[in-house]
């Protein structure tokens, strides 16, 4: 376990929950947490996950700004993606997870190339959902947590292993707790819009 192990996990970790909570410190704890785990991920030849922290320090950017003032100027609110929407884009997620699958395994030297993959795609769109403060993005965040606990482990980054195991805890807490919040907001607006 090296220290940048270690400081990659902290900060990451701290990100982590505090998007659980719906704050909108997650952003810019998560682009530091980003950096310092794409150079964790080369180290250990999962490059695919390198160009996941790319990808993530790039929407950090975007969804810190997008949850500040992505609501004619007020916070975003929590609100559904739809399972006619997550339909469409699952399988989607699974052919371009294949297809990078693919490009790895024929032109590097890379480990577990299709869970990496998996890892790489399933977190995009989880990402992506979470940018737009969409409830759904705790089922893919669930996902790939299962896909990697085990593929880092395998890579001997038993403490990295660990936390995404935690992160899975935290994905079940967060979604409920979103859930929570976007009822209570759902009855505040029915309620504000019921006549005097």
């Amino acid at each position: 376990m090296s220290a940048l192990e270690i400081a990659s996990n902290l900060i990451t970790t701290m990100s982590i929950l505090l998007a659980g909570r719906n704050s909108v410190h997650t952003w810019w704890t998560g682009i530091i947490g980003c950096v310092l785990f794409g150079l964790l991920f080369f180290q250990a030849q999962l490059y695919a996950d390198v160009t996941l922290q790319i990808f993530f320090v790039v929407t950090s950017a975007y969804g810190w700004m997008h949850w500040r003032r992505g609501n004619n100027g007020q916070a975003k609110p929590i609100t559904r993606a739809g399972l006619r929407h997550v339909a469409l884009i699952a399988p989607l997620g699974l052919l371009v997870a294949s297809l990078y699958a693919l490009m790895l395994h024929r032109f590097t030297d890379a480990y577990a190339p299709l869970l990496d993959s998996l890892v790489l795609t399933f977190s995009v769109i989880a990402q992506w959902l979470l940018m737009q403060r969409r409830l759904e993005a705790w089922w893919f965040w669930l996902l790939v947590n299962t896909i990697a606990v085990p593929l880092f482990a395998s890579r001997e980054l038993y403490l990295t292993s660990f936390l995404y195991a935690c992160y899975w805890v935290n994905a079940i807490v967060a979604f409920f707790y979103w859930r929570s919040q976007l009822t209570k907001d759902i009855d505040a607006t029915a309620s504000a819009n019921v006549p005097a």
